[in-house]
């Protein structure tokens, strides 16, 4: 089976990977010179996605390339404990949550899928898609094309496959947050502590990285802010101005030494076509979730798409079982997602009585009400 990946991020370089364990022959074209890059702010995997990269032989390499955060712990606006939780994880759980910049994560994600025999081809943008008789057919830019007997699309949040699959496929829209990152030097932040802070104008993470503290600041603002002509200590100012009130936020953003571009958060309305006879969404293309899941579930993805093409007699009915299986899973991630990001966005009133139930919630349900999530076990692949 010859495979197209379009995009060589995090979804499309597991995506290669998982292909090849299963003997497909793999050609990855990512738009960018560098997919890997240092774009973007640091992410985080969960136990669910380290589990999944553990199935493809490639934790060590990943683990490797972040720090390891056990614990999570959130904090309301006046500096209170809200409750003190397992990161990204069950108390059970060995694996413990992985924090990284984005660049670590896809260049390592990319070297696993060319050391396993997939080529990556950058600087390729695609233009078209069109399925044949023998399989698909991908056109791009300056007039080269390939074909192959799928397509994977794993081309992100402003996916151009998506709007092929269906004119009519919903678009990005603004969510009413956005997010500035940065890497501060401040003492007193324990090391393998994930802290969020529901901060009076949005929330505010922060975590140890060796002598570093990588930070997010995600601002509740209904209007667009102004992203261009803004230098970094204009910037800074505006934040410190937002978490004033905010004791250990001002100290971490006061320390900051690098800054990140401004990031607009955005939502997609729940995406009804997924997949036609040869192509197929995965990851933010299909369903962009946030939620600190975004990565581990475009990994999941990747697993469950190639075993389906392992199990399944054709194309067409394996693309149908990834839907099928799928599906719920996402759905219900989503609504956790929503809740996320409406958490954020909480006033004042609506801040201070959730700030008080999740004091009574996180210890006693935490737990099992996440249970669902991190014990997902990935697809198996027997090659």
């Amino acid at each position: 089976m010859r495979a197209i990946v379009i995009g060589g991020g995090v979804g499309g370089s597991t995506a290669a990977l998982a292909l090849r364990r299963i003997g497909a022959d793999v050609t990855v074209y990512e738009a960018y010179e560098d997919p890997a890059g240092e774009v973007g702010a640091w992410i985080s995997l969960a136990a669910n996605g380290l589990r999944a990269l553990d199935a493809l032989g490639c934790l060590a390499a990943v683990r490797a390339a972040g720090v390891e955060v056990a614990r999570q712990r959130m904090w309301s606006a006046g500096g209170m404990l809200i409750g003190d939780v397992a990161r990204g994880r069950r108390e059970s759980d060995t694996l413990h949550g992985v924090s990284m910049m984005r660049g670590r994560l896809v260049a390592a994600l990319r070297t696993a899928a060319a050391e396993a025999g997939a080529r990556i081809v950058t600087g390729a943008r695609l233009a078209g898609v069109s399925e044949t008789e023998r399989g698909v057919l991908a056109t791009f830019e300056g007039g080269t094309a390939d074909t192959a007997d799928v397509l994977v699309a794993a081309d992100g949040i402003w996916s151009t496959v998506r709007g092929l699959l269906d004119p009519a496929a919903p678009v990005p829209q603004y969510a009413g947050l956005y997010s500035v990152s940065g890497v501060s030097r401040v003492e007193g932040v324990e090391p393998g502590v994930f802290n969020m802070t529901f901060a009076r104008n949005g929330a505010f993470l922060h975590l140890r990285a060796g002598a570093e503290v990588w930070w997010s600041a995600q601002v509740n603002s209904p209007a667009t802010p102004v992203r261009q002509g803004v230098d970094d200590a204009t910037r800074l100012r505006e934040l410190a101005g937002l978490f004033r009130d905010e004791v250990t936020p001002s100290a971490v953003l006061t320390g900051t030494t690098a800054l990140q571009p401004l990031t607009l958060m955005h939502v997609v309305d729940p995406v009804r076509t997924w997949h036609s006879g040869r192509v197929v969404l995965i990851g933010d293309a299909a369903h962009p979730v946030g939620a600190g899941q975004g990565a581990s579930m475009a990994i999941e993805d990747a697993l469950a798409l190639a075993a389906a093409l392992q199990n399944q007699d054709s194309v067409p009915s394996a693309l149908q079982r990834y839907d099928t299986d799928r599906r719920p899973r996402i759905t219900k991630v989503l609504g956790t997602a929503e809740d996320n990001r409406n958490a954020k966005k909480a006033g004042p009133v609506r801040r201070r009585l959730q700030a008080g139930l999740m004091r009574i919630f996180v210890p006693v349900f935490y737990e099992k009400a996440t249970a669902w999530l991190y014990a997902y076990e990935p697809a198996k692949l027997s090659k």
